[in-house]
């Protein structure tokens, strides 16, 4: 990847979707016959390149800025004659765009302001015609006798100050410089004809691909520094939106919704980037949002959004990616494959990010990205169906979670991440005091010693899923350090993680260390801002730790509001946090109106569960003695 000074011509099809739609074949055919016969041949002797093809345009690269405009001009006199005897609703006419720009370079592909700057400078082209950054005039005006018309300073969408454009007129001077195709000579090779084929074949179907994507290409509005909820980080920040399931079939979703996940993940491993988390991006599902909604609400830069088609065993992903701030498109491109190469494409779509990003990746992040939970597909199609009722977070999901899971770790033995979710949902079933003894036979009790023997095979193949689960899991034993050391852990695999930070939080708060808990809350609540009610509860826990009593009253009150249906857990604190502000009537106002028919229960529950927990045996009393005072009050 590098930065360099070159020249881009940026053109497009004018009318190329009413082409299309009136006669696709026909219009294929001649766009192929004039990049053979013309495009092709006159970029070849400007030592010019095509970067892309983009539906009904394509963008090139030129070395010399005089070679660009000497080509655009010739192609575009070229084009009038090669127009002359077709109807004219037939015809195939370009716009296109010159700049002179700095660029970003990654093998085949550029990227930048410079590529920005001449897209929108092809969108002011007349048909026909050709428009010019200053730059370009500048450079060209004194070695090429052409005109150059000022059309003054000219505002466009999505680049920050106004540009003093430039119009170069198709008229005789123009057509002085037209030189005649020089077309190279070529040998028969059957293996290298064969090349050539299966090259305009893929560029075709690029064409037609695209021709469909692109007009779903929204018209993006910049968003408001002034109206952005959160600072912007000091390097770059991105959101996932879900992507679109355009199978045709809702039990693809968890498809989607899979694939989308695992990007964010995959994003979420670089120090170098800030990743909103993954349930703040899923807050959007299925709204119709704009992209600087996104950005202002989440506080990020870059937005990413696509769509997934599915169907059998071929895999279709269309993804852009804006930056939010200017509305310009970074980034976008369309992926053909077969499910069995879906790892290879997901690898190639973060590469195409963070080279749009102009990304550096340590040795050991590039091994990170590298490295792959399963290759078995089989078994990661059955893992992300099981992952769609995990994200429920109930009883009954987590049960119908279990055997998807299993199935997953039965076709692939060292699926670790199919073994920590295993792990994480006795954990959680146990802190919540789920009992599914009369479901599947297993009692709260046996959860802890289940959820142990998942994680050892976890823990083989770490993931940050397993790192969580674990930290989770020595808090229930009451191993503090160890439950520390996980979270570590899973913060440095993952650290854009909002959930590896809630649970340092949470372990620090355990062992006794409220006051380092709240930096790594506000963290997480910065990842995830969208799910705040459960990371307000954590905060609240560690004012509640720190007795700070008013101050955890204010966050609980305001978790409850932002979720109403928070449970046992979270109105406990409350309850008991009110108890210890000497406001008994709001406490008991607070079990009648949760509707808690008996204080005893709740009393119990939580010596037997939450105030086990805690490494301090006073950190344990702050609840429990709470508890006994408004068991006290109630009955009485």
């Amino acid at each position: 990847m590098e930065r360099r000074l070159a020249a881009i011509v940026a053109a497009d099809v004018v009318g190329y979707s009413r082409l299309m739609g009136e006669d696709e074949a026909e219009t294929l055919a001649a766009l192929k016959a004039h990049r053979e016969e013309l495009i092709a041949p006159k970029e070849t002797q400007y030592h010019g390149r095509t970067i892309k093809l983009m539906g009904d345009g394509s963008l090139m690269e030129f070395g010399s800025v005089v070679d660009a405009v000497a080509f655009a001009v010739e192609v575009q006199s070229a084009m009038q004659e090669r127009n002359a005897d077709v109807p004219e609703e037939r015809r195939i006419v370009y716009r296109m765009g010159i700049n002179l720009g700095d660029i970003i370079a990654d093998r085949d592909d550029i990227y930048g302001d410079g590529v920005n700057v001449a897209a929108r400078l092809e969108s002011l082209a007349e048909p026909g015609g050709i428009c010019v950054h200053r730059n370009v005039r500048n450079q060209v005006r004194d070695k090429l006798d052409l005109v150059f018309e000022d059309l003054g300073q000219v505002k466009v969408k999505n680049i920050a100050r106004p540009m003093r454009v430039f119009r170069i007129p198709i008229d005789d001077r123009a057509a002085a410089l037209v030189t005649p195709v020089r077309t190279a000579p070529v040998r028969s090779h059957p293996r290298k004809q064969w090349v050539i084929v299966a090259t305009f074949t893929a560029g075709l179907a690029a064409l037609v691909g695209l021709y469909l994507w692109w007009p779903l290409m929204p018209n993006i509005e910049p968003a408001s520094v002034e109206r952005i909820a959160y600072p912007l980080p000091d390097k770059p920040s991105i959101a996932v939106l879900p992507f679109i399931n355009m199978s045709g079939d809702a039990e693809q979703e968890y498809f989607a919704d899979g694939i989308t996940e695992d990007l964010i993940t995959d994003l979420s491993k670089l120090s170098g980037l800030f990743v909103i988390a993954r349930n703040s991006s899923f807050s959007y599902k299925d709204r119709q949002v704009k992209v600087r909604q996104v950005a202002e609400e989440l506080g990020v830069r870059y937005v990413l959004e696509g769509s997934i088609r599915r169907v059998g065993d071929q895999i279709r992903v269309n993804a852009q990616l804006v930056n939010a701030m200017t509305g310009g498109h970074l980034w976008a491109d369309r992926y053909d494959d077969h499910l069995d190469n879906i790892f290879n494409l997901q690898d190639r779509m973060t590469k195409k990010i963070f080279t749009a990003l102009a990304l550096k990746l340590t040795a050991g992040e590039e091994e990170l990205l590298g490295r792959k939970e399963t290759s078995n597909i089989e078994a990661y199609d059955a893992f992300l169906k099981g992952w769609e009722f995990y994200r429920r977070w109930t009883p009954d999901d987590f049960q119908k979670a279990i055997p998807y899971f299993q199935k997953a770790i039965e076709l692939d033995p060292q699926y670790g991440r199919a073994y920590a979710a295993i792990a994480s949902i006795y954990t959680e079933s146990y802190q919540n005091a789920w009992d599914w003894s009369h479901v599947v036979g297993i009692s709260a009790e046996a959860m802890p010693g289940l959820a142990g023997q998942y994680l050892k095979e976890a823990l083989k193949n770490p993931t940050p899923l397993a790192h969580q689960v674990a930290s989770k899991w020595y808090i229930i034993l009451l191993y503090s350090d160890e439950s520390i050391a996980e979270a570590a852990r899973a913060i440095a695999l993952d650290p854009n993680d909002s959930v590896g930070y809630a649970a340092m939080a949470t372990a620090l708060i355990y062992a006794g260390r409220p006051g380092e808990a709240t930096d790594f809350v506000n963290k997480a609540i910065r990842f995830d801002p969208h799910n705040r009610a459960h990371y307000l509860f954590t905060l609240g826990l560690a004012y509640f730790g720190m007795d700070q009593f008013q101050k955890a009253v204010s966050v609980f009150e305001r978790a409850f509001k932002l979720n109403p249906r928070l449970g046992l857990v979270q109105r406990a604190y409350l309850t008991a946090a009110y108890v210890h502000l000497g406001e008994e009537d709001k406490a008991l106002a607070e079990i009648n109106r949760r509707e808690i028919k008996d204080v005893r229960e709740l009393y119990d529950l939580y010596v037997k569960y939450e105030g086990a927990y805690y490494k301090n045996p006073d950190d344990s009393s702050r609840l429990i003695d709470a508890l006994k005072r408004i068991e006290y009050i109630s009955d009485k």
